[in-house]
């Protein structure tokens, strides 16, 4: 029955686990708005035969005599406070609460910029290297503390981010310049990336493809091009051999903006 609904609505397909959590609000939400949208087009019509000037020759100061419209009134208030005190708080609850725990995870940094994503990966410690905002230059563009060995095999990546399928993912949305938000529709996740701040958001991809990365903030005349990120979901076999093969900080592969 879902799908059907979700087919009718034109929702995108969902690959992520609580994505369908979140379609299912979105459903809830519409059947409200249905019954509210033919209840008062009923209504309406019912008014304009009732209350006919043929029926009603005569003006009526009374006014109205009946509290059902009240009754009708709190009916809808009360199915509002259901969607949100049963379906919306527990669901962003579980979405902004619950983080999978790191070790378990694939963990990474997202950097946006204008105009692109950049992404750091914390290598085979799991581990990320030291970062201050203090040290990002032109030529250190992440920040990277040189004397912190932790960081040797740190590895970035630019518009790709690579993940494990049916593996928690973990990741700190920041942004080195503007306002952007992280939007990525099939796995149903949207998180705003603010300068100076590392919001996490997580997700479990469940469908191995490609899937498309779009900015949801207005970041500039290049705001299109935001939708040239990617999220590559892989399985975990073939995520070892990419990861293996980039080339980490200790190797000279720091990363850049440019």
């Amino acid at each position: 029955m879902n799908e059907t609904i979700s087919k009718f609505l034109g929702l995108p397909v969902v690959t992520s686990a609580h994505g369908r959590d979140v379609d299912h609000m979105i459903i809830l939400v519409h059947w409200l708005m249905a019954v509210l949208f033919i209840g008062w087009i009923i209504y309406f019509i019912y008014v304009l035969f009732r209350f006919r000037k043929g029926a009603n020759p005569k003006a009526d100061y009374q006014g109205a005599r009946s509290h059902a419209s009240t009754y009708v009134e709190v009916a809808v208030a009360g199915v509002e406070a259901v969607l949100l005190i049963a379906f919306a708080i527990p669901l962003w609850a579980k979405v902004v609460d619950q983080l999978p725990a790191e070790d378990k995870s694939t963990v990474v940094r997202v950097i946006a910029q204008q105009f692109g994503w950049n992404f750091l990966y914390p290598g085979k410690d799991g581990k990320f290297g030291k970062q201050e905002m203090i040290l990002v230059t032109q030529e250190n563009p992440f920040g990277f503390a040189k004397d912190d060995p932790q960081g040797n095999d740190d590895f970035t990546t630019l518009n790709d981010m690579t993940v494990e399928v049916n593996k928690p993912v973990l990741a700190y949305i920041s942004s080195k310049d503007v306002i952007h938000s992280f939007k990525l529709i099939a796995m149903r996740v949207t998180q705003d990336a603010i300068p100076g701040l590392r919001i996490p958001t997580h997700f479990i991809p469940q469908q191995v493809g490609r899937y498309q990365i779009n900015c949801a903030q207005l970041c500039g005349n290049g705001h299109a091009a935001m939708a040239q990120g990617f999220v590559n979901v892989v399985s975990a076999e073939d995520y070892s051999t990419w990861a293996a093969a980039k080339p980490t900080r200790g190797a000279g592969g720091g990363g850049t903006f440019e």
